[in-house]
Formats: C-alpha cells, sequence, structure tokens
C-alpha cells in the first residue's frame, strides 16, 4: 500500500546524495529522497531527482536496514554495503525493471541515519501494529 506522505502524519524523509553508477563504470550525483510512512511500516520509498522527471522506487525497510552489514535482496532489489573508490563506506542498491536497471551507492552513515529514524518511529518486528486490517480490506475492495 502506497502511502501519500502528505496524508501520512508522522513520516520520516531525508535527502541524499546518490553515485549512479551506469553500466561503463562511469557514475554521477543524483539526488535521491529517501522516504518512510508508518502507516506503511514495511515500505521505504526512494525517489531519485532526474532531469527526464522523478523515478519513484518503492521496496521493504529490511532489505534497507539488514543491507547495511549483509548482501541482501532477490529479485528487484539488491542491497550490500561495500567500500567505495576513497576507501569510504557506502551502501549500494541495485533495482531491477523491465525498463532496464539503476545501480547506486550512498553514504553509509546518511543511510544508516534514516533506517534509525525510521525505527525509531516504527521498531522492527513491531510493523503489523501498525496495519489496519480493516482499512486494508475496504481499501482492496474499493469500499
Amino acid at each position: 500500500m502506497q502511502q501519500d506522505r502528505k496524508t501520512c502524519t508522522e513520516h520520516v524523509t531525508q535527502t541524499i546524495a546518490m553515485e549512479c553508477v551506469d553500466v561503463d563504470g562511469l557514475s554521477m550525483t543524483l539526488a535521491a529522497e529517501l522516504g518512510y510512512c508508518p502507516d506503511d511500516p514495511y515500505a521505504v520509498t526512494a525517489t531519485f531527482k532526474s532531469p527526464g522527471g522523478d523515478v519513484l522506487w518503492t521496496f521493504a525497510r529490511d532489505l534497507l536496514a539488514r543491507g547495511l552489514t549483509d548482501p541482501v535482496g532477490d529479485g528487484d532489489v539488491h542491497v550490500w554495503p561495500c567500500l567505495d573508490t576513497s576507501g569510504r563506506a557506502v551502501v549500494i542498491v541495485e533495482l531491477h525493471s523491465p525498463e532496464g536497471e539503476l545501480l547506486v551507492q550512498g553514504s553509509t552513515h546518511e543511510i544508516t541515519r534514516f533506517v534509525n529514524r525510521t525505527l525509531a518511529l516504527v521498531p522492527a518486528g513491531l510493523e503489523s501494529d501498525r496495519v489496519d486490517v480493516d482499512q486494508l480490506i475496504d481499501q482492496l475492495l474499493g469500499a
């Protein structure tokens, strides 16, 4: 369930400079906004700002949190810790879609800060306490 952050009363957003790496290994800096709304407690969004328009990805918060220390992910999203060419700790996020793929890396410190802010709102393991099952069923049935 994708929540509009404008309707979410408590949310976390953080802008991070991400390095986008192309197939030739060349990189360019993209501004990315990470977002989290406790109304959709299992998900985070990454909005990549580009000249051609914003690109939004939604994926599991748990993937981002676990990817800080270990390689994780199956399917469309993979996350793993790494060192950049200058020896700084980064987190790499690889996103796949039918239209192509995107490989970005961001500061481990900044991504950890974002994840910790989300965990302060909804601790890991307590996400199901935030889900309103009746509201979800009503949305699915179009009521």
